[in-house]
């Protein structure tokens, strides 16, 4: 069967950039633009932005 029988589906809605939210640039995704994405890379680097987890191993230990 041939795949051009179906019509093609639209585009889903727009995501908008998580930083000035306005729509999301397909190049820059998940943001709009190459500054918002260092906006949010220097967020990172200052640590303002955590990912919680556990701390019970420290980066020495191994585990056997």
């Amino acid at each position: 069967m041939n795949d051009m029988s179906q019509p093609p589906t639209p585009p889903g809605p727009a995501r908008a950039c998580p930083i000035c939210r306005k729509p999301a640039v397909e190049r820059y995704m998940p943001f709009c633009s190459k500054r918002c994405g260092d906006i949010d890379l220097g967020r990172w680097l200052d640590g303002r932005y955590v990912i919680e987890g556990d701390d019970s191993m420290s980066e020495g230990d191994e585990e056997n």
